[in-house]
């Protein structure tokens, strides 16, 4: 007994050790993938200003990095930019709040009611497979040409997929942890806040960073159809006048503000889970 406590530190100093060198290759293989994204992103872009420079691709249809940087800066200093964005990223941001909690408020609603999850599913998956294209226009005679009809057209996109994937869940949690809560007595909102909720969080938090580019593509269509102001607008505008270097600075503009969106919902998620 003697011996087993005194090698304890030991055996402790061991598993330190062994925690410590997990967490610095964790580190390192992060710095590695951070680096090699980088690289190839720097690679890409010399290699597109090289092509345009020398004339190997077609300025006129894909311009290069320094002609869509430079109309990013003039339209920022203009101020033409600056409402377009904040309009795109609002009804964005309220799409993808909407979208979230509606689709899982929906999830929980036909999880709780087998009769009606029965009766809903076929409407769900054709609605789902629907082009979203072709209910632009219904969206617009019922809400109008402005933001609301965008908003529901990325409401049409994201909380049906939002349904699907937290039901799943929500079906897939281990029957055992069913059983144990209803042994004991418990109804189905007990199963449902001490079992299925708590097992489906994860897929919850990680439903937002599905909706995320969801949102975006329900707002781009939406603002291609109706828009008369935001970033889907300015596209639009750029092939009507043949301003190709605008749609490339504004898939640019995109791309940038949808990252740190997206960067801002792992951040949440790794808070979420971690504070669970």
């Amino acid at each position: 007994m003697q011996a087993d406590v005194t090698r304890l530190p030991d055996r402790e100093r061991w598993l330190r050790e062994k925690w410590n060198q997990h967490r610095k290759q964790k580190r390192k293989m992060k710095r590695m993938v951070l680096a090699v994204q980088i690289f190839l992103l720097l690679l890409l872009i010399g290699w597109w200003e090289l092509a345009g420079r020398m004339k190997w691709i077609d300025v006129l249809i894909f311009s290069y990095p320094s002609k869509v940087a430079r109309q990013i800066f003039k339209d920022a200093a203009s101020g033409e930019l600056w409402p377009h964005l904040a309009m795109t990223v609002g009804e964005t941001a309220v799409g993808f709040l909407l979208g979230t909690l509606l689709g899982t408020l929906l999830a929980v609603l036909i999880w709780w009611s087998p009769f009606l999850s029965k009766v809903l599913d076929p409407y769900m998956v054709v609605f789902n497979s629907m082009p979203k294209v072709a209910l632009g226009p219904i969206f617009i005679v019922m809400f109008g040409a402005g933001f609301t009809a965008i908003v529901v057209t990325t409401l049409s996109i994201t909380v049906i997929v939002t349904t699907l994937v937290v039901f799943n869940s929500f079906n897939e949690v281990d029957a055992n942890l069913v059983k144990v809560i209803r042994t004991f007595g418990g109804n189905r909102r007990d199963v449902f806040m001490k079992a299925i909720l708590p097992a489906s969080f994860p897929t919850i938090v990680s439903t937002l960073k599905v909706n995320v580019g969801m949102a975006w593509v329900g707002v781009i269509v939406g603002e291609f159809l109706v828009a008369k102001i935001g970033l889907g607008y300015l596209i639009v505008y750029g092939f009507q006048v043949f301003n190709f270097t605008l749609v490339l600075s504004s898939l640019v503009i995109i791309a940038v503000v949808a990252t740190a969106m997206y960067q801002l919902v792992v951040y949440i998620e790794r808070k979420l889970v971690r504070e669970r």
